[in-house]
């Protein structure tokens, strides 16, 4: 029986913003059921790597494979209809939308057989939420509208969701409600998530990479990455 491709496989990704040379080479791999934490500086590449793979920024060399399907060389549009979900780190709510209207406007139909993500659903799931289900997304501080970012991309019903800095800004509470989310999403939606915070993004991912200057310094699982003390001095520290 062949193997089951890996929800994502990014191999030896180069992108370049003009004439800079941003990622070389960056390969990764995000399998069923985990978190995957991309993690280095402010400045390695994190986000570039997330765009790269989004199509945002398109690649010059590499390849970018969503279930078996290359889309590299797709548009970004495209990228999202395969399955790909990103929150982005500036949010980009609908700021006169309720929180229920820019969950609905982000709807689309179930995948692959599994239970539809729902406005319900959403808020059985992020109950912080819930009670502002009526209020206008431009009237909730930075942490709630990080939640209904998350949740919003959620009901795209995706295969792959891609954070962007997630816990930036946030205050303890929310980031322990994110956290806590992610880890309850992982063996539905698989994730990357780009985090500058180590400490954060160490304790909810099952493996993780390391960048520095756009390169994949260190890869290894949450004990590898806890336990190598060289690591957190060399790449990770600020």
């Amino acid at each position: 029986m062949a193997e089951e491709a890996p929800p994502l496989a990014v191999s030896k990704l180069d992108v370049a913003y003009g004439g800079i040379h941003v990622l070389r080479g960056v390969s990764l791999e995000v399998r069923p059921g985990e978190v995957v934490a991309l993690l280095g500086r402010n400045g390695a590449g994190k986000t570039t790597t997330i765009r790269g793979i989004m199509g945002l920024t398109p690649p010059r060399a590499g390849q970018v494979v969503l279930e078996g399907r290359d889309v590299t060389r797709e548009p970004v549009f495209a990228h999202a209809r395969a399955g790909m979900a990103w929150v982005p780190e500036d949010r980009r709510i609908f700021p006169n939308l309720t929180v229920v209207e820019n969950l609905e406007v982000a709807m689309l139909p179930g995948r692959g057989g599994r239970a539809p993500w729902t406005p319900e659903r959403v808020f059985a799931e992020f109950p912080l939420l819930a009670p502002l289900a009526r209020r206008r997304g431009g009237t909730l501080s930075g942490g709630q509208q990080q939640l209904l970012s998350v949740a919003r991309a959620l009901c795209g019903n995706p295969r792959l969701l891609l954070l962007d800095e997630p816990s930036e800004g946030l205050a303890p509470l929310i980031v322990r409600e994110l956290g806590d989310a992610v880890r309850r999403l992982r063996g539905e939606v698989p994730v990357l998530v780009a985090e500058q915070n180590a400490r954060f993004a160490v304790a909810l991912c099952d493996r993780g990479y390391v960048l520095e200057k756009g390169e994949v310094k260190f890869t290894g699982t949450r004990a590898e990455l806890e336990r190598n003390p060289e690591i957190h001095e060399r790449y990770l520290a600020v």
